[in-house]
């Protein structure tokens, strides 16, 4: 029987799991019979998005979750020694932590702290969070999947948003090089790019008449993407089904970029 999607026995860590597209993916990794460990920040919100997903999965001994600055080296590798504790061993690597912008975005306004308060998160969390796993994936043996939560922004011009934009391809470029710099361990790595989701981060922009205005038209499938969007490429790619595929970057925008 081919059963390639069955992720049975597998565990993932999931990054910024405790909300957006990040808890699409660990909706959909439960639902696929993984085990999952997803980091936040907020202890709070991590804490709640742990028991929700204990509670739609029916197995709280299949989900566990650890508060992780992801921009903290010590941070991240405690809390993925803590994750291959409690899973056994991880599988599969979501770096999908992110921050946007605040305040003056456009290049003439930006500080400096600013541009590097987004590339703490954005770049330097997705090195941390993979270097760790590679460390896990290369000494068990086993392989694996790198999986990185870029951007549209990292292939389209991102004006008032530079900083993003570059952290994001930063992230693109990232996972190409890995890409073939693991494979000769079995390591699969990808990327993600998302268009306009509705999120905590796209909150207000989603709900601007302005924005809609100007946005909406341009997106084919005529709506905004849901974290739900996510589950079949998170899927996907944790599974036996993409044994072949490494160093791509997959467009989940509803068309936007094609328009």
């Amino acid at each position: 029987m081919y059963t390639p999607f069955d992720l049975s026995g597998r565990a993932a860590v999931i990054t910024g799991g405790n909300g957006g597209i990040g808890l699409g993916m660990a909706r959909a990794l439960l639902a696929s019979g993984a085990s999952v460990a997803i980091w936040g920040s907020n202890p709070d919100k991590t804490a709640r998005a742990q028991a929700s997903l204990a509670a739609e999965c029916g197995d709280a001994s299949r989900v566990f979750s650890f508060v992780c600055d992801v921009g903290d080296e010590a941070q991240v590798d405690a809390s993925f020694a803590a994750s291959v504790a409690a899973l056994g061993r991880v599988d599969a690597c979501f770096a999908n932590a992110g921050v946007g912008g605040q305040g003056p975005t456009g290049v003439l306004d930006m500080s400096l702290d600013e541009f590097r308060r987004v590339q703490r998160i954005n770049v330097e969390g997705v090195f941390l969070t993979f270097r760790a796993a590679a460390r896990h994936m290369v000494a068990h043996g086993q392989g694996g999947s790198l999986v990185a939560t870029a951007s549209t922004a990292a292939i389209e011009g991102a004006a008032r948003a530079s900083h993003y934009g570059a952290s994001k391809g930063a992230v693109t470029a990232y996972v190409r090089a890995l890409a073939v710099e693991l494979a000769r361990h079995r390591i699969r790595v990808n990327s993600i790019l998302p268009g306009w989701i509705v999120t905590d981060m796209t909150e207000r922009s989603v709900n601007n008449p302005k924005f809609v205005d100007a946005v909406m038209p341009r997106i084919p499938a005529r709506r905004w993407g849901e974290i739900d969007d996510f589950g079949g490429i998170a899927v996907y790619l944790a599974s036996a089904a993409a044994g072949y595929t490494t160093g791509e970057q997959f467009v989940i925008d509803g068309g936007y970029t094609k328009f």
